[in-house]
């Protein structure tokens, strides 16, 4: 699999699990944070690595540096 398509992938399922822990993790408390908010965060950058990796996937070739 190509490593763009990866990172969608990657950033869908990590959106997915804040999800989860926002909705059904609500009532449990721990002594840092709530797993609520951890779940708000893991939507966020879940959904920020997804659209990072639809960008690439959607761009040009890759590029390759130079040794």
């Amino acid at each position: 699999m190509n490593t763009r398509y990866g990172t969608v992938l990657t950033g869908a399922f990590t959106a997915l699990a804040g999800l989860l822990l926002w909705r059904f993790a609500g009532g449990v408390d721990l002594p840092v944070i709530t797993p609520s908010k951890a779940g708000v965060v893991l939507m966020v950058l879940g959904a920020a690595e997804a659209l990072f990796g639809a960008v690439r996937a959607v761009g040009g070739p890759e590029r390759r540096r130079p040794r």
